[in-house]
Order: C-alpha cells, then structure tokens, then sequence
C-alpha cells in the first residue's frame, strides 16, 4: 500500500510541474535516447512542408525561381 501512496505523490508531483513544449519534449527525447540523427529528417520533413504550404500562396513564384 505504501508503495501505491508513493506512486500517487510522484504523479502528482510530475503532474503540477511545469509543462514543456513539443519542441522541447522532441529535444529532451534527443538528449535522453541519444538519437540525434533523427534531427535533420525532421528538419527536412519540415523544410519540404514549408514549401508544400507555400506553393500555394502568392510566395509560390518565387519559390519556383529557386528552383
């Protein structure tokens, strides 16, 4: 039972304290399971969505002539 009433003030706990970002959630999991090769894919990922969503603005002109 004491170990139940322990479980319960860690979540506790965990669950008042303050909240992090999903870009900060994303770096502590790289920090923590050494997986740092995970950074540019989804950099790049990002990268090619930015220009899917710009495409379809008036930007899309310009973004053509880097091309």
């Amino acid at each position: 039972m004491a170990d139940n009433e322990n479980s319960d003030n860690d979540f506790a706990a965990q669950a008042s304290g303050d909240r992090t970002s999903l870009a900060g959630e994303f770096t502590d999991f790289l920090k923590e399971n050494k997986k740092w090769w995970l950074a540019p894919i989804v950099v790049a990922i990002l990268g090619l969505g930015l220009l899917v969503l710009l495409g379809g603005t008036a930007a899309a002109p310009f973004i053509y002539t880097l091309f």
